[in-house]
């Protein structure tokens, strides 16, 4: 399909109805992180350093098996289409997130979040959907756009999820979020439209990998790699940030509050930035956008790490939302300007895979350098994280900068 083609098909519409589905879908899966821990603690009678593991395994397996399991949906993705991925996903996980209400002991809650972790792949389908029918001209601004849906709903879920638990309880939240996921179901399957014509095979052709359909298989690795260090440093920050404002207020005032509040901030700011930053790497090249915000995040993470005020760092966590709004709207700008379309799904969903294993790693490492150093140690190594990474992306790929748009 041209550009000429995809201007004139459904791909606007497509975007304001998943830019809404991703939001919920963002929320209904970030919003309870909060009270996970304590929901496994309601489950027995734990020690400290038994309720510590339960809830870090029950945490980590579903990062775990989307990891394993993406690049499977990728490849079916790109043979019978992006919507119906959507379907499977957001009603599989409602299903889930049902089984999880009813849970009462750790094993079970154990298999419920393994088996979220199998039908995972939202938002990467919602992502790669827009991308396979967006103009290419436009698709930085595009995958701008859609990108703050998912990023603001999961910074705003933990928000959400708190207020829904302390009104309805911890176990009626998970009900009320499979009913989000099944309203998200639901209009992904009557309200997005999608023309997909399936790449016809020779039959007895070998199968060719697909690293070897991309023109730079290197740059793609790059990327991939890139995503996966850039959730890493977030996903470092998530486990111990409420913890860190707390000894900032020395443990007095609304704690619980100024954290949700902070929380929230980076997706303020990111609904704001993404869109911007997607038609700036547009006209003047996505590899800018990218080098940009790496040196961005680098000055903004720092001296979260040696602040002393809570509004300063209010401040700085502000300017993290517009640094992930140029990060990783402009990694899959890059992977899918640098893709053939029919490998659209399958790099999106290599993609998710990585993510999810910076989120595995992410909340480890935080969680051991919290406990071996001090929470401003976390920020000041996410820093240092990026900072390598910027410099391995420079020195492999010195014509970064130069990239523009590709048909």
């Amino acid at each position: 399909m041209d550009d000429a083609q995809r201007e004139k098909g459904p791909w606007k519409r497509n975007l304001y109805v998943l830019w809404f589905c991703t939001f919920v879908a963002g929320i209904a899966f970030s919003e309870i992180m909060p009270f996970l821990s304590l929901y496994v603690g309601q489950m027995g009678d734990f020690t400290k350093q038994q309720l510590t593991f339960w809830s870090g395994l029950i945490y980590a397996i579903t990062f775990l098996v989307t990891a394993i399991v993406s690049p499977m949906w990728g490849s079916l993705a790109d043979r019978t289409g992006r919507k119906v991925m959507l379907i499977r996903a957001s009603l599989g996980i409602a299903v889930s997130m049902a089984l999880m209400g009813l849970c009462t002991n750790v094993w079970a809650l154990f298999a419920c979040r393994f088996f979220q972790g199998f039908f995972s792949g939202y938002i990467p389908n919602a992502q790669a959907l827009v991308a396979s029918q967006t103009p290419r001209r436009k698709a930085g601004s595009a995958l701008g756009t859609l990108v703050t849906g998912g990023v603001s709903g999961t910074l705003f879920g933990p928000i959400v999820g708190g207020i829904l638990a302390q009104v309805f309880s911890i176990r009626n939240t998970f009900f009320i979020t499979a009913g989000l996921l099944v309203v998200v179901c639901l209009m992904s399957a009557f309200m997005v439209e999608e023309s997909f014509v399936p790449i016809k095979r020779v039959k007895g052709a070998p199968r060719e990998s697909l690293l070897h359909k991309v023109a730079d298989p290197k740059l793609i690795v790059i990327l991939l790699v890139s995503t996966m260090i850039v959730q890493t440093g977030n996903a470092s920050i998530s486990p111990i940030i409420s913890l860190y404002i707390k000894e900032l207020m020395h443990n007095q005032g609304a704690i619980t509050v100024v954290a949700g509040v902070i929380a929230a901030l980076p997706g303020i700011s990111n609904i704001l930035a993404a869109p911007r930053l997607g038609r700036y790497g547009d006209k003047h090249g996505s590899g800018r956008v990218l080098i940009g915000c790496y040196l961005f995040a680098v000055l903004v993470y720092f001296p979260q790490g040696i602040i002393g005020s809570v509004v300063g760092l209010g401040v700085l966590r502000l300017f993290v939302g517009v640094s992930d709004a140029g990060l990783f709207p402009t990694i899959q700008t890059l992977l899918t300007k640098n893709t053939p379309p029919e490998t659209t799904s399958a790099i999106f969903s290599w993609n998710q895979s990585f993510q999810a294993l910076g989120n595995m790693f992410g909340a480890f490492l935080g969680g051991a350098l919290a406990g071996m150093f001090d929470y401003n140690v976390v920020f000041i190594s996410t820093a240092c994280l990026l900072l390598i990474n910027l410099i391995f992306l420079r020195l492999s790929e010195p014509q970064l900068l130069q990239r523009t748009d590709k048909a």
